[in-house]
């Protein structure tokens, strides 16, 4: 299994419970490990043959930038649920942080895994 990944993006959007969050935008942090399988690209040298990590970034800013979930684990949920399903990928892992949620703390949030690896 080989991993593309995508680490330290950072979107604005709506997350959280609290009455306050609901009417502000923060940062949220996504780090993506995408399993593929890059012999065919690294055979080419071709983006065609590869997952391009660009329109997985640019469909997540898009997706998450317009949403307004409560919790991170929610929105971990379904991030990697795009990723399994818009972008052809077998297993991906998500991190979701919330910098500067807790005081005190320099980071919060989530990391899963979805699909399978092979």
């Amino acid at each position: 299994m080989d991993i593309i990944f995508l680490h330290d993006l950072k979107i604005e959007t709506v997350i959280g419970i609290w009455d306050w969050e609901r009417k502000i935008r923060q940062t949220v942090v996504i780090d993506l490990d995408m399993a593929t399988d890059i012999r065919k690209a690294a055979s080419s040298d071709g983006i065609d043959d590869t997952l391009n990590y660009k329109n997985v970034a640019k469909r997540l800013q898009q997706y998450v930038g317009e949403s307004e979930f409560l919790l991170v684990e929610t929105m971990a949920e379904s991030i990697a649920e795009v990723v399994l399903t818009e972008f052809d990928v077998p297993w991906v892992r998500v991190r979701v942080s919330k910098p500067g949620a807790i005081r005190g703390a320099g980071d919060v949030g989530v990391l899963i895994e979805r699909g399978e690896k092979t």
